[in-house]
């Protein structure tokens, strides 16, 4: 039996990078010395921790298996005194399997693989691993010994320990049920559970839930940061008993790993075993499927850290717009540490999108400097020299591109802007730029261009000519360009391509253009002080229409009179794309959703809607690497695939044209004639 009623068990996040055998070893030592630091012998370190979960097709090379465990026999002497579960990719007879080893006092006493492969989204773990069979049990030959391998648990001084590993939790069948039965005290979780709105709070209810269901301690481990480029990782660790939440980690963090403690009650769990009436346990012979092992002796007497807390501090990304800046924040600044790259420029236009990414990065300083302090900024960008400039001078660049048809509402928005977040700020007149384009296709084409002929063309130009200028900025700085479009352009195609498409990374491109405004009011007005504060000079931005200033003046452009009424946009993306639903019932939901509108206009969107996104897939495959930040992401990559050439739903497109419209309201008129700007 258990030498001590209460153990102390902590789970741990980490930063880590993909195929940095040596960083990833080194952080997870690190994280296995705090949490021995602070009186925990039993401690989750994340899912693939030793290799990164995002080294893609580079799983299936049989070098990278033996990589893994020399990186797991690098890391396993530093456990002495622990127990340890780490993950890491595992090859067994020609197949590879997501792994986890568990270390007792310095050594690998066996390994549990994943049962039930994420595959859907952003996911392709079938494309590398293969799903372990419930029940099975193997050996493995590894250092000299032949190690168990399979649907195992393990009895260390007698306390059974077991494993979901991140989507083995998430579906129907869960083998916790099936640990349950066989008296586990203790379930890990080793996850790299990637960041999405709202995502927190149903690994929240699972791990709750499972230490309820299961009658156990149940330890939640999850990854940190942006690892491999486009997947951000929130972090919050859990540690649960009897369906109370006893410690939880911080979220969104700067550092390379964070861990968090507590004691566990291992008398109260096998109580609330013993008490459930449905409790049906597995009997007789476990068939080698249990591996014994004398562990590390008890933990050190409890202190207060390690102490359950009822009144758990509240975890930051609370709301939607916070989730967004933090993790916008912390995606940006790990692109800029592990990139290398010496800064960011933006072609700062004075609209919404734009203004948008360059507050973001401001907030990355902010976020960052208070939880790391300036020198811990600094040196975790120690690839860039700061000198005298300030942090925001010297990692943010933004230039005004005008032309004859920019206003100087735009260009003062940006100033002010700029001016407040302490970015470094220029102003281009490219104008001569654009009309020397113009002059030498007009020799070419033989006439002069018209905007009432050319009118897609004239706007084209103008946002390819500032591509090339700013890219050149970036390069001299050795800097990352960033793309400004948002989810809602990527939708229709209302980007230019080698326009305001071009950068490194899109920032932007996973959220919709009217959430983006919502958050930019939040921003300018409300914000969440004094971790974030509000940025009145905002204002500029938030009083105008957004426009592209790509025709005169005195066209009166805007974006939505080129489309549609965001909302609008953002609800027919909804029903086409997240939920693959087809024009007409598109429309009938539309008709719904707004019965004040004229049908009649409501259909004319959906009509231009499917046309403009069936043509632009080509642009959506093009797009720069962007975050992913829910479900309705439209990452071909990642996400939303969709063929390049296609018929465009055209017979769909005409059965509900052909349709009888109902009876618009008395009264009611269009609100906004739409021209397809593609046509």
């Amino acid at each position: 039996m258990a030498r001590s009623n209460r153990i102390a068990v902590a789970a741990a996040c980490l930063n880590q990078v993909p195929l940095d055998w040596e960083g990833n070893v080194s952080r997870a030592t690190a994280a296995v010395e705090e949490a021995r630091n602070r009186g925990a012998r039993y401690l989750c370190l994340p899912e693939l921790a030793l290799s990164g979960y995002g080294c893609e097709d580079m799983f299936l090379s049989p070098e990278v298996g033996e990589k893994a465990l020399d990186a797991l026999a690098s890391l396993s002497p530093s456990c002495e005194g622990m127990v340890v579960a780490v993950g890491l990719p595992l090859w067994v007879r020609s197949n590879v399997f997501n792994a986890v080893a568990l270390v007792v006092d310095g050594r690998v006493i066996g390994f549990v693989a994943k049962q039930n492969l994420a595959g859907d989204g952003l996911h392709y773990e079938p494309r590398w691993f293969k799903p372990w069979p419930t029940g099975v049990i193997d050996r493995l030959e590894w250092n000299g010994e032949e190690l168990p391998l399979g649907d195992l648990i393990f009895d260390v001084n007698g306390i059974r320990i077991g494993f979901e590993i991140c989507e083995d939790a998430w579906v129907a069948s869960r083998p916790g049920t099936r640990l349950a039965r066989r008296g586990v005290d203790v379930i890990f979780n080793p996850s790299a559970s990637h960041f999405a709105f709202g995502k927190q709070k149903i690994r929240e209810r699972f791990v709750l839930e499972g230490s309820r269901a299961f009658a156990c301690a149940y330890v939640y481990a999850n990854l940190l940061g942006n690892e491999a480029g486009r997947i951000i990782y929130d972090g919050g660790t859990m540690i649960a008993e009897g369906g109370k939440l006893v410690a939880a980690g911080e979220r969104f963090s700067f550092r390379d790993w964070r861990v968090v403690a507590s004691l566990v009650d291992l008398r109260l769990t096998r109580m609330h075993q013993a008490r459930q009436v449905s409790h049906v346990p597995h009997l007789g012979d476990e068939d080698g499927t249990t591996v014994r092992v004398l562990g590390p002796g008890p933990s050190d007497p409890p202190t207060p850290s390690l102490r359950p807390d009822e009144s758990l501090p509240r975890v930051p990304g609370d709301s939607k717009e916070e989730e967004f800046t933090r993790a916008l924040a912390l995606g940006l600044f790990d692109y800029l540490r592990k990139s290398r790259s010496a800064g960011f420029v933006v072609s700062l236009s004075g609209g919404a999108d734009s203004g948008a990414i360059a507050c973001l990065v401001r907030l990355m300083i902010d976020l960052a400097t208070e939880e790391l302090g300036h020198e811990g900024f600094c040196s975790r960008l120690g690839h860039i020299t700061f000198g005298e400039a300030s942090p925001a001078e010297r990692l943010l660049t933004c230039v005004y591109q005008a032309t004859r048809n920019s206003s100087q509402t735009t260009l003062e928005a940006a100033r002010s802007v700029a001016a407040a977040i302490g970015a470094r700020f220029f102003v281009w007149d490219i104008d001569e730029l654009v009309e020397g384009y113009r002059e030498r296709v007009e020799q070419s084409v033989g006439r002069p261009l018209a905007w009432e002929r050319d009118d897609i063309a004239l706007q084209n130009i103008q946002a390819r000519v500032r591509a090339p200028g700013v890219w050149m900025l970036a390069n001299v700085h050795g800097a990352l360009l960033l793309s400004t479009s948002n989810r809602s352009e990527a939708a229709v195609g209302y980007a230019t391509m080698d326009g305001d498409t071009s950068g490194g990374l899109s920032p932007i491109a996973g959220i919709d253009k009217a959430f983006l405004r919502h958050w930019l009011r939040w921003l300018e007005c409300e914000a969440l002080p004094p971790t974030i504060a509000p940025l009145p000079a905002l204002r500029a931005i938030n009083d105008q229409d957004p426009t592209a200033e790509l025709r005169p003046g005195d066209r009166n452009q805007t974006d939505e009179s080129d489309l549609m009424p965001y909302p609008v946009l953002d609800a027919i993306e909804r029903l086409a794309i997240r939920d693959k639903k087809l024009p007409l019932e598109v429309w009938e939901l539309l008709v719904e959703k707004y019965p004040g509108d004229d049908p009649s206009q409501l259909r004319a969107w959906v009509v231009l809607f499917f046309r403009l996104w069936t043509r632009n897939q080509w642009k959506r495959e093009r797009y720069a690497p962007s975050f992913h930040l829910d479900d309705e992401n439209l990452d071909p990559r990642t996400w939303c695939r969709f063929p390049i050439l296609s018929s465009g739903f055209a017979s769909e497109i005409e059965e509900l044209e052909s349709l009888p419209l109902p009876v618009s309201p008395a009264g009611n008129e269009p609100r906004l004639a739409v021209p397809d700007p593609r046509e």
